[in-house]
């Protein structure tokens, strides 16, 4: 049993944006032998918010104080987080403060307050880079029992977790982890993908709609460009946008799609046999058919 100190992100608690990520992933936690031990009381990683006129200190202690409790609870355990953003937030934080003396300082004197101190002697991670990194392809594919034979994926990255850190290894022009993880579940990744790394403008859905929703239409037109029964992402906004958005896009481009966008965790789960309530299929808004059926089988 590999053990991580389990950061969740606000999106992920029930009834918000990504909960059936969260679900998703606790099915094949299990299924790998992977414990997540939630960070107790732990708060927002301020990747927003923080950025709004917040200040930097502030942004920089609230991601501080979920590491400096994952130490206390969780020593020596890496700091692992699904959302792409509470992951590029804290990760940020913690190679910063490590890289500034001036910037600890002033960090630790706030959490002080709180009685916590900040070492960052570990590390954070996505927890795509523990599937990859410490599963490895070969195991996450001998727990395939139910192939996805059938379904062609287009693999949308994001901009988050691939830049400015990226995933140890892959190009920051053309990451393959995903195609290599939709290949190892026996679906067929859309080859040449050229909206895999584009953003879909985040926030902007809800400041500037028509901006976000012109580039959520090119990510979607390039999938079905692709011959995509669906997108796969790893990050909660990107899924959310590129799913719950169509209706409008439609609306606006008068475009007809349909094309449901799950996360990578939804895939492994309904491969690896798990119930169509384990992979969390019923918080799609588009269905993923496709899936349920294998998940029926």
């Amino acid at each position: 049993m590999r053990e991580y100190s389990f950061y969740p992100g606000c999106s992920s608690q029930k009834g918000a944006s990504s909960s059936n990520q969260l679900r998703s992933t606790q099915s094949i936690c299990d299924e790998l032998g992977i414990q997540l031990n939630e960070i107790p009381d732990w708060n927002c990683c301020s990747a927003s918010i923080g950025y709004a006129g917040g200040g930097e200190l502030p942004r920089l202690a609230l991601s501080a104080r979920n590491i400096a409790l994952s130490e206390q609870h969780h020593p020596n355990q890496d700091v692992v987080a699904t959302c792409a953003a509470c992951w590029l937030a804290t990760r940020e934080t913690n190679d910063r403060l490590n890289e500034n003396s001036q910037l600890l300082a002033e960090t630790n004197e706030a959490l002080q307050q709180a009685g916590l101190t900040f070492k960052g002697e570990k590390k954070v991670r996505h927890m795509v880079e523990v599937l990859i990194e410490d599963i490895g392809y070969d195991e996450m594919k001998s727990h395939v029992v139910k192939p996805l034979e059938g379904i062609k994926i287009a693999g949308y990255v994001g901009c988050q977790t691939n830049r400015p850190f990226g995933i140890d290894g892959e190009s920051f022009e053309n990451p393959v982890y995903l195609d290599k993880m939709i290949e190892i579940m026996g679906a067929e990744p859309v080859e040449d993908y050229d909206q895999k790394v584009s953003c879909c403008g985040g926030a902007l859905m809800f400041s500037e709609p028509e901006k976000s929703q012109a580039l959520v239409k090119d990510i979607i037109e390039a999938a079905y460009d692709g011959g995509a029964d669906m997108i796969v992402t790893p990050c909660p906004v990107c899924q959310m946008n590129t799913e719950a958005y169509q209706e409008q896009i439609n609306k606006k481009y008068g475009t007809k799609f349909n094309m449901p966008s799950v996360y990578y965790s939804t895939l492994m789960s309904v491969a690896y046999g798990k119930s169509a309530k384990d992979a969390a299929l019923n918080g799609q808004i588009i269905k993923a058919t496709k899936l349920e059926e294998i998940a029926a089988k």
